[in-house]
Parts: structure tokens; C-alpha cells; sequence
């Protein structure tokens, strides 16, 4: 290890990135800060603040703004959050993600031909979570009553000017669109013009939500009025969306389109108060949700990079890229296979993949001037005192967990790459979702990677909802990932990941990003900005960096080949120097550009030598932030 350390200490810094520049200035605030994916979305959160409310009654209202905005997700998708408690001085994960409904198995997909479950329609469908997971937060650690926090999305459904992102999108889809009844008639205002979808800044009214989320208020102040507690009013309304006439007329419109969700997998459905993951790095503790989720990868790219000088190596340098890349692609390979569900038998080996000992053996397998492009899973098992049973499933697959630390001598690997990727695979790595941070001056702290309903959405019966897509990240053959087959009642290995950290026992970041498998990429170079090379939380949000296509992709697709790896190739920014480009060409590296590789990522610096906020947020969409 230390051979690999001094040689990547001959890389050198490409320039000082404190010094960067960025497109949108940094916020500041004081009393609140609120970001979100959508400008309107943010104002409404920070309507929720100046009522009073905290950061979690804030970070509700942007929720249910955003679903109500089609920000890529609705209300029948899937919500992932981390809640700092200022109170207990403990970060709290929230599971609210849907599950596999009835009938949903291995078999009843290959027999229709497929190799993944459906990436579109009813059959893409886990049941709704977002509704249940707002409502458990706000419940449990909020202050304000649903009626509050729902006001401003109701009155979006009343009607609000759609903006050009979501009107596009819909005319871009309307085909699809047109073959489910319910979402024709909610988004194809001018059905039979040239262009059917809403115009930017046209009023665009969705009378059936609107219904539904005023049933959810009706239910709140019934139980108000029969001298039930705040946290009882506001589950009367989660009972009457799981268990009463929304959930009867969902299940009735999704039956009706193909789907296969019952009234008994909307009663036996709740969201899950867990522990979160943490690994502690460089004296900054870095929390992320279980192995339900991929966050996990990112802890364990971390605990791989803690074995190198990456601050010598300089931003964005050759060795630095090259390290990263390796780091990620050694993650991500355990990501691939052992990641799943662990409501559900076989157990998943974290306590191994997160151990720093089996981080060092990683790390002992990146060789210094090569892409590996046979990086395959680990094997953790002996980490936690377990024999891994899956050794003969790896070696059919062509893998072998290395054990012992490979040769570091230099090859000579000239192959160079094209400049475009596939831009079919590429939507499917970024496939966008959106993200929620806020906090307050009471200590609160929020940070939420909702999703799931994105359009083309297939909108459940009356209800206005659209059914969440996420069973197309099951597997169907255990060879593939045991631990993420597709079974009734489970939940899919998703890649929605928020994060926090805390230095010193108090919050130091809150940060999270869309898009798809390279969240968390995105995510551990922004990090690493802040950590390693100082930059502040604006400057490491339009930083410029990179992506890894050398892992199996998590959505879009049913074929096998739709999905596989592709090793070698990079995603870098299009300001990456040109002897750069040709090293890592000389690496084995096949390389694509775009202009803006850096989000969109929404983040929190909390300042405590000042005692204020700084809020960063990407310049690389609709994404916006307000403080005070």
C-alpha cells in the first residue's frame, strides 16, 4: 500500500479549486434554510417556515409541492430520508419505500418475456410510499398540522402555471401517455392539437388530486374534531390512504389498467424508522440509508479512498480520476450483487463490506496505471467471521473475490475510446428523480430523495396519483443478485441515497442529488470537494467531475445487454485538459463529455464558528433554494 501511495503522490494539482467560480451564488441564512428541485416547490417550503414550522414541516411541503409539480416523481413513489434530531443528538433513516405488490414474482415476468421487470406502466408499480412517509415524519417530529403543510400543494392542484421542463416532458410522452385513460386525461390539455401536452405557463388544474389530498385534510380535522392528538389526526388521514376510499379507488384504477396491488398490500404496507449506515472518515461521520438503498456505496468508496493521499493528487488530476474510478468501480461491483431488502432472507454482509479491513484489501486491488475491467463483487464474509456461500454463483458468473493483492507492474494498454456514449444509456444512468434539504436554528435537519411516478406516469383511477416504477430495479435471476429477486411484499434495491455527516457530534453537511446509478458518485466527489479540497458547498455543487459506466444499471431496459456493465467507459466534464483526456486514453479508458457533469445536487454547510447556514444548489437544472 504504501508503494501506491507514494505513486500517486507524482500527480499534482491542475489548479487551486477554492478559487472557483460558480454560476449561482451561495445562499446564506441564519434562522432556515429550504432547497429543493423546483423554485415553487422551495417557496413553499419557505412559506412553511415563516408560519413557524421546522425543518421537518418544511421539508414535508416540499415533498408534497414536488409530487404535486411532477418534479420526475408523484405522490404514488417512493420517499428515502435522514432526519437529524436535535433533541436525542441522533440521525433517524426513513424507509418509505413501496414493496413488490401480490403476484409479483420471477416467474409471472419471464413468462411475459421479460428479463427485468417493466421500466413503464401498472406493472412497474410497488405500492405508493411517499404518502405514508410524509405522514410519519410530519407525525412524529414535526410541529404543524397536514392541513398546513398539504395547503400549498393544494393549492398547486387547484392550479398552478406548469413550467416548460414538465409541459415538454408530457408532450414528449403523450404516446405512451395515451394508453392509460387516467393519465390522458389529467396531462393532454388540448387532446388532438398538434401539441396536446400544457404550455409553459399555462394553469394546469388537477381536479382528482386535488380531491385526494383534501380527503386527507377532511380525515385530519375529523379526528380533530373528536379530540384526537395532532400525531392521531394526522394518522386518521394515513389510515384513510392505505386502508379507506383512496387506497379502494387506487387499487380499483390500477386493477383496472394491469396492475396487480390489493387492498392487502396497501394495509400490510408501513414505513420503517431504521438505523442509518455510517463510516467515519478522516474524523467526519458519513451517514447513509441501509442496503435497501445504494448508499452503502458510497461509505464504502470512502473507506477504500482513506488509504490514499488524494488531496496530493490534486482535483481532477489524471491519478485522482483514475483512483476515484477504481474506488467506484470496486463499490459498486458489491453494490451489484450483494445489495437487497433486509426485511428479507439471505441476510446481506454489511458488517464486511463496510469494515475498513476489507476496504484495504479493496484498495490493494486498484492498479495504479490501468482501468481493471474485470473488477468483480468482494468477498466479505470472512470480514464478519461468515463463509460466503455464493463463491460458486461468482465463479459461474466469471468472478473469483480476490483474496490476496495483485502485481502493481506497468502495462502498456493503448486502447482509446469514442466521444459520444449512447445516449439511450446514458438517460437510463441519469435518470433523474428529485431532491429535498432543509434545516433550522433549532437543529433540525432534513435530507430526502424522493421519487418514483415520473412521467410517462400511469395515474391510478380518480385518485390523481401516478404509480411509482420502481420494481424495474429487481432482478429476476438470483445468479444476478440473490438478495434483490423480485418477491411479494419486498422492496427493490433502489439508488435513491440522501446523505448527512456530522463532525464533532454536531451536523457538518446535508447533501443529496438525482440521477439514477451516479447519485452516489456524484455524491462522493462532491463530498470530497468540500472535505479535501475546501471548496465551499456552491463551488463543490458546479465542481466539474466524472461518472462511472462500469456497473449494471438500475433502471430502463429488459434485456439483459440493456443493463451490463461497460467497462472503461467515462463520463468526464468537457473543461477536462486534453493531457488528461490522453492519459487516461493510455489508461484503458473510452471517454464521453458534457458540459455539465456536476448534479444537480442541493446541499447544507452548517457554519458553526458563525452560527449560520450555507445552502448550495446545482446550476444544472430547475433547482433552487431559499434562507433566512
Amino acid at each position: 500500500m504504501k508503494r501506491l501511495i507514494s505513486l500517486c503522490l507524482l500527480a499534482l494539482p491542475l489548479f487551486p479549486a477554492a478559487a472557483q467560480q460558480t454560476q449561482k451564488p451561495v445562499l446564506h441564512g441564519k434562522n432556515w434554510m429550504a432547497i429543493t428541485g423546483k423554485p415553487l416547490a422551495a417557496t413553499a417550503g419557505a412559506m412553511t417556515f415563516q408560519k413557524g414550522g421546522n425543518a421537518v414541516d418544511a421539508a414535508c411541503t416540499m415533498l408534497a409541492a414536488t409530487c404535486t409539480m411532477w418534479d420526475v416523481l408523484s405522490w404514488g413513489g417512493e420517499t428515502q430520508a435522514l432526519i437529524y434530531n436535535p433533541k436525542t443528538k441522533k440521525v433517524i433513516a426513513i424507509n418509505a419505500l413501496g414493496v413488490a405488490p401480490t403476484g409479483a414474482t420471477p416467474k409471472f415476468f419471464k413468462d411475459k418475456g421479460y428479463n427485468f421487470p417493466p421500466e413503464n406502466g401498472p406493472l412497474a408499480a410497488t405500492t405508493p410510499g411517499t404518502a405514508g412517509g410524509l405522514m410519519h415524519m410530519l407525525a412524529n417530529y414535526g410541529t404543524l398540522s397536514l392541513e398546513e403543510v398539504l395547503a400549498p400543494a393544494m393549492e398547486m392542484a387547484a392550479g398552478y402555471p406548469i413550467e416548460a421542463q414538465t409541459a415538454n416532458s408530457i408532450e414528449k410522452n403523450k404516446e405512451l401517455i395515451k394508453q392509460w385513460p387516467y393519465s390522458k386525461k389529467v396531462f393532454l390539455t388540448h387532446l388532438g392539437e398538434e401539441r396536446e401536452a400544457p404550455n409553459a405557463g399555462e394553469i394546469f388544474v388537477q381536479k382528482d388530486l386535488l380531491q385526494t389530498l383534501t380527503k386527507l385534510v377532511e380525515a385530519e380535522r375529523a379526528a380533530l374534531k373528536q379530540g384526537k392528538s395532532r400525531k392521531e389526526a394526522i394518522m386518521a388521514a394515513y389510515e384513510r390512504f392505505y386502508k379507506g376510499d383512496i387506497a379502494e379507488e387506487l387499487v380499483r384504477g390500477s386493477k383496472e389498467q394491469g396492475g396487480l396491488i390489493t387492498m392487502q398490500d396497501l394495509a400490510k404496507w408501513k414505513p420503517i424508522e431504521e438505523e442509518p449506515m455510517m463510516v467515519n472518515y478522516k474524523g467526519v461521520e458519513v451517514y447513509k440509508l441501509q442496503q435497501w438503498t445504494q448508499g452503502p456505496t458510497m461509505l464504502q468508496a470512502l473507506n477504500i479512498l482513506e488509504n490514499f493521499d488524494l488531496k496530493g493528487m490534486g482535483y481532477n488530476s489524471t491519478r485522482y480520476i483514475h483512483t476515484l474510478y477504481q474506488a467506484m468501480n470496486l463499490s459498486f461491483a458489491d453494490r451489484d450483487f450483494y445489495y437487497g431488502d433486509p426485511y428479507f432472507k439471505p441476510e446481506e454482509p454489511m458488517k464486511g463490506l463496510l469494515s475498513k479491513e476489507y476496504a484495504k484489501q479493496r484498495a490493494s486491488l486498484i492498479q495504479y496505471n490501468k482501468n481493471d475491467a474485470n473488477i468483480g463483487p468482494g468477498d466479505p464474509y470472512p470480514f464478519e467471521g461468515r463463509k460466503n456461500p455464493y463463491l460458486k454463483m461468482l465463479k459461474k458468473r466469471g468472478y473469483e473475490p480476490d483474496t490476496v493483492r495483485r502485481n502493481f507492474a506497468p502495462t502498456h494498454d493503448q486502447r482509446s475510446g469514442s466521444s459520444m456514449e449512447d445516449a439511450e444509456y446514458q438517460d437510463r444512468l441519469w435518470r433523474g428523480t428529485t431532491t429535498i434539504e432543509a434545516a433550522d436554528k433549532e437543529g433540525w435537519v432534513v435530507s430526502i430523495t424522493p421519487s418514483g411516478g415520473w412521467l410517462p406516469a400511469v395515474i391510478a383511477g380518480n385518485t390523481g396519483i401516478g404509480m411509482s416504477q420502481r420494481m424495474q430495479s429487481f432482478v429476476l435471476d438470483a445468479e444476478l443478485n440473490p438478495f434483490n429477486v423480485v418477491e411479494p411484499g419486498k422492496r427493490p434495491r433502489v439508488t435513491l441515497t440522501p446523505s448527512m455527516a456530522l463532525k464533532d457530534g454536531k451536523p457538518y453537511l446535508s447533501f443529496a442529488v438525482q440521477g439514477g446509478d451516479t447519485q452516489d458518485q456524484n455524491l462522493l466527489q462532491f463530498f470530497l470537494n468540500v472535505v479535501e479540497f475546501g471548496m465551499n458547498v456552491q463551488q463543490a455543487a458546479e465542481a466539474a467531475n466524472f461518472n462511472t459506466n462500469q456497473l449494471w444499471l438500475s433502471l430502463g431496459g429488459t434485456k439483459i445487454d440493456d443493463r451490463k456493465p461497460k467497462p472503461g467507459h467515462i463520463l468526464l466534464n468537457e473543461s477536462t485538459p486534453e493531457p488528461v483526456r490522453n492519459e487516461l486514453k493510455k489508461m484503458g479508458y473510452t471517454l464521453s463529455f458534457g458540459d455539465r457533469t456536476s448534479g444537480p445536487i442541493n446541499a447544507v454547510f452548517f457554519d458553526w464558528k458563525h452560527g449560520s447556514f450555507w445552502g448550495g444548489s446545482s446550476n444544472h437544472g430547475e433547482d433552487y433554494g431559499i434562507g433566512w
